[in-house]
């Protein structure tokens, strides 16, 4: 799971999902805008400006513009470091315009907000952080340089020192703020986007492992009569076959079961067929296959199940879904990588619900970290000793994630608490004292039989591709 996980999220750097037309066309707005207000500025309000070296500044940026439109294909997707050239062309351009135009007494001036926003929600941290930089420093010069606005009497419009003070200082808090916040909440969609498409990859497999399960097993049952027959047939033929010239008629059988066999492969056809069977189990059963694949990594697994005091005697029979199986893999393998020696399973029912309790001897959950598990890529600084224990582990972030959403999915509910703690309902023993995860479902979501989505019964049916 660690090394599918770490395949998938290589080269996933969210700069390289920004097509280079968008930005494109973010600057022709901007030029557009750019044009508008010099012209409005010049004609209707008589401010005498620098016209000739503001229309060379915006051309500059039509060239880029232009250039880019040339060179590059519609669909060219920026990298980290293209992005960051572009952003930064941005700024240095609009820095350049507003220091012809009166720098920070001019009230556009709070569009040097623009390229450091577009950065925090595109880039990279260290990205981010020098966009950010640039343009505090560009703004702190602004203040202090810069051509004055005159009207055509000569009058210097400019405001008092107090309100450039003012701007200065809102300029660069909306820069620091804008800048975090944006980044931070760009950074936990995107997390939380990434790690969800991780949880469909997979659902997606462990569906297609159910599939084949029951390919093979609607294989294995259809087959079996007459591939029994063949073999005592062919047994038959290799020892009386040399001097018994009568056992045309074996031969003859033989054929024909091959032919049924055939038959039967056809009838099946790519698909399979959907074997009701399969799609139901006891619940320890599921429970089972769900831990199978780490009973044998040197940790006792310890399985009990029972009715709880008001349930019914008998076992219930629950869908045999693949994100159950898949969720309880992962809680089961987590407690197998933190536990010391032993991991206990416990199934219990009653006549409206159905629970399984996953509980290690391990020194259990950080408590400060309590309230946060599930969050996607969550993460803690592993010891010395924990890394050499388990030198293969990751971490504590996707899987449970993944855990948690499928299991959620389904309809359960998960509660997350420590054996250690003395305030948690979840077990009163005191062996287990490690991490404990109680997942509990209405017993109508899951029950096979008598819950609202009961298997139905009668011959198999081709599963539909």
């Amino acid at each position: 799971m660690a090394e599918s996980n770490q395949t998938f999220w290589r080269g996933q750097e969210r700069s390289s999902w920004i097509r280079l037309r968008t930005l494109i066309l973010l600057r022709w707005v901007a030029i557009v805008g750019q044009l508008t207000a010099i012209t409005v500025a010049q004609r209707y309000y008589d401010v005498q400006l620098e016209l000739g070296l503001c229309y060379l500044a915006i051309g500059i940026s039509v060239m880029g513009n232009l250039t880019a439109i040339l060179l590059f294909p519609q669909n060219k997707r920026l990298t980290e470091f293209e992005n960051f050239l572009m952003v930064l062309f941005d700024l240095l351009q609009l820095s350049i315009l507003l220091y012809l135009t009166g720098g920070l007494n001019n009230p556009f001036a709070l569009l040097l907000l623009g390229p450091v926003t577009i950065s925090a929600n595109v880039m990279s941290t260290r990205s981010t952080l020098i966009v950010g930089a640039v343009a505090i420093v560009l703004t702190t010069v602004l203040a202090e340089f810069h051509l004055p606005l005159r009207t055509s009497l000569g009058l210097v419009l400019d405001i008092p020192d107090i309100l450039l003070f003012g701007n200065w200082a809102a300029i660069i808090i909306a820069i620091v703020f804008i800048g975090a916040y944006s980044h931070r909440v760009s950074s936990e969609v995107q997390s939380m986007s990434e790690a969800l498409a991780a949880t469909h990859m997979a659902l997606a497999r462990e569906q297609k492992l159910t599939d084949l399960g029951g390919v093979v097993a609607a294989a294995a049952h259809e087959l079996g009569t007459p591939l029994a027959t063949i073999k005592l047939t062919s047994a038959e033929l290799i020892e009386e076959l040399d001097d018994r010239p009568d056992l045309k008629e074996d031969a003859a059988l033989i054929r024909e079961q091959a032919d049924r066999c055939r038959d039967i492969l056809r009838d099946m056809g790519r698909a399979g067929k959907d074997d009701l069977h399969l799609r139901q189990a006891p619940l320890s059963t599921v429970v089972n296959e769900a831990a199978e694949p780490h009973v044998g990594r040197g940790k006792e697994v310890h399985f009990s199940e029972g009715p709880a005091q008001d349930g019914d005697v008998q076992q219930p029979s629950i869908l045999r879904k693949p994100e159950i199986i898949h969720g309880l893999r992962n809680l089961i393998q987590n407690a197998v990588d933190f536990a010391r020696a032993n991991v206990w399973v416990e199934a219990e029912w009653t006549d409206s619900r159905i629970t399984v309790s996953i509980m290690d001897d391990g020194r259990g959950y950080p408590p400060h970290m309590i309230g946060r598990i599930g969050d996607p890529f969550m993460r803690r600084r592993r010891a010395e000793s924990d890394q050499r224990s388990r030198p293969e582990y990751e971490g504590m972030g996707l899987g449970l994630f993944i855990a948690k959403t499928l299991l959620e999915r389904s309809g359960a509910e998960l509660e997350f608490a420590n054996g250690s703690d003395p305030y948690q309902h979840l077990t009163d023993n005191p062996e287990r004292r490690g991490a404990i995860v109680k997942v509990t479902w209405p017993r109508k979501l899951i029950d096979a039989q008598k819950g609202d989505t009961p298997v139905p019964s009668g011959s198999n049916t081709r599963i539909q591709v």
